[in-house]
């Protein structure tokens, strides 16, 4: 299903932290939410999910407006990575990813096939089957986070949200999970930090600057020198990369 966030404004208080944001993701597309710390895009992510109300404006899953979807209906269709969850419960690995399932069975019900191939195929994908039976406790930053969105992935979600899904990744795993989630096939809005990556593996950005859209659409359309020295503060050099094929940003020390 595809997104809409059409006008949508969020305060805490007197601040605005998110201020008439309208932006489309389209079905099985990804975009990439980018823009300097504090600039929104943790809250727009969890404004999208109903973790947030707001206070003007409209979201949508394909043709649904999320305020009229119950809090299960919103459970089966939509999946959130954030940047820290932790839990002090002591449970496996396997345990862990199988609380993606909780929104498609009943409170009492047994888990079936249906469920037990799911977390299998999900652990599998982050490269995390070996790591099943261990106590969750007791793995790194990078490995819990692959374990969360192995989690989202067990949800069979319709769209998928993940806030700074890198974080404490070494590089071969940034690259191994981004590659991944561009290759998903479902609706997903992915917020980073690295422009580059973004550039890689995102069909769409958009950049959010004290909680507007100062820019959005095809990556070589955002990602220019003017940009990132505007909203980043930072000089850089943006060609396309003979490698990939994507624009590649080399950033310029004064």
């Amino acid at each position: 299903m595809s997104i809409t966030i059409d006008a949508v404004s969020f305060a805490a208080g007197d601040t605005v932290i998110v201020n008439g944001v309208s932006l489309t993701v389209a079905k099985g597309k990804v975009l990439g939410l980018l823009g300097p710390n504090g600039s929104g895009k943790s809250s727009l992510l969890r404004l999208i999910c109903r973790l947030r109300k707001v206070r003007s404006g409209v979201i949508r899953l394909g043709d649904d407006d999320i305020a009229s979807l119950s809090r299960a209906a919103l459970a089966r269709r939509i999946a959130f990575v954030e940047q820290q969850s932790t839990t002090e419960t002591q449970l496996t690995v396997r345990d862990v990813v199988r609380l993606g399932r909780t929104p498609h069975r009943g409170m009492l019900a047994p888990f079936g096939a249906e469920d037990d191939a799911a977390v299998e195929e999900a652990l599998l994908r982050v490269d995390m089957q070996a790591r099943a039976g261990q106590l969750w406790q007791t793995l790194s930053g990078g490995e819990r986070q692959r374990v969360h969105i192995a989690r989202s992935l067990a949800q069979a979600p319709g769209e998928l949200l993940l806030d700074e899904p890198t974080n404490h990744l070494d590089i071969q795993h940034q690259l191994d999970i981004l590659r991944l989630i561009s290759k998903l096939g479902i609706t997903c809005i992915v917020a980073l930090h690295d422009l580059n990556l973004a550039a890689m593996f995102c069909d769409s950005l958009a950049v959010l600057q004290k909680g507007e859209v100062v820019a959005a659409g095809a990556p070589e359309e955002v990602l220019t020198e003017d940009m990132i020295g505007r909203v980043f503060g930072v000089r850089a050099h943006v060609q396309k990369s003979a490698v990939h094929g994507r624009h590649h940003i080399q950033y310029v020390l004064d």
